[in-house]
């Protein structure tokens, strides 16, 4: 499989080339990135629009306000798209929205599988205990730009489908006492921390503790790849890590 890495040079597109280059079955067809030099006979460029050559996919580690040309780029050309960038604008949404009528199209908070079966298990567990307090805690590195996180965010969305819909208080400074309708979210920044989500649930009798810590960032480049394999076979529509794990 033929792929095209947009956003290569920042940290997680050199970890996906690394990635790539050490999984059978891959191959780069382009690497891009706006701090590139152009030099087309090493597949460097500095914009998609500039690479014309044969693509299975594009696995996209930029930044969300991208989405737009991205998403122009890859209906124009009809590649399925993985879209590992989180942050997206109401704006950006709709663009994904509308380009799924054409192409598959990946997109999750966190690509990896791990967060994905947390994600599951936070759901059940609310399920079970329909009157428990819960809240999310999510630890990152200094320099993250969005919070909470869009993972923090992912796994709240999972637990109200089986509680319902729920108010999301983000940290508790200056709020009045607790509501039964809230997920509290609280986001930690600090060091070089990789990425920790922990979901509390409590009854008042007893504690539920769901905790999912990333050791490495190269599994994220992992379950991207996981994602293109699959994707490549879907028809247009709008993906995310359920469709690989259940």
């Amino acid at each position: 499989m033929r792929v095209i890495i947009n956003g290569a040079n920042g940290r997680m597109g050199r970890m996906l080339t690394a990635c790539i280059e050490n999984t059978e079955g891959f191959e780069i067809a382009a690497r891009v990135s706006r701090s590139f030099t152009l030099n087309p006979e090493a597949d460097i460029y500095q914009t998609l629009e500039q690479f014309e050559g044969e693509a299975d996919c594009v696995i996209d580690f930029s930044n969300h306000s991208e989405t737009g040309s991205l998403l122009g780029y890859c209906v124009m050309r009809h590649l399925p798209v993985v879209i590992a960038t989180t942050g997206q604008s109401a704006e950006e949404l709709h663009q994904i929205e509308t380009a799924v009528d054409d192409i598959p199209v990946f997109l999750s908070a966190n690509m990896s599988l791990g967060v994905a079966v947390l994600a599951d298990l936070a759901k059940r567990a609310a399920a079970m205990f329909p009157e428990a307090d819960i809240e999310i805690i999510e630890r990152h590195h200094n320099q993250k730009l969005d919070a909470p996180s869009g993972t923090a965010l992912l796994l709240a969305r999972r637990i109200c489908e089986a509680r319902g819909e729920m108010k999301f208080v983000l940290g508790r400074s200056g709020h009045a006492k607790r509501e039964p309708d809230e997920i509290g979210i609280h986001a930690l920044r600090y060091g070089s921390e990789t990425g920790t989500h922990e979901i509390i649930i409590s009854n008042g009798m007893e504690t539920i503790t769901l905790k999912h810590e990333a050791e490495n960032r190269a599994l994220f480049a992992q379950g991207a790849l996981v994602a293109a394999r699959e994707l490549v076979k879907m028809e247009p529509g709008l993906y995310d890590m359920r469709s690989i794990v259940e």
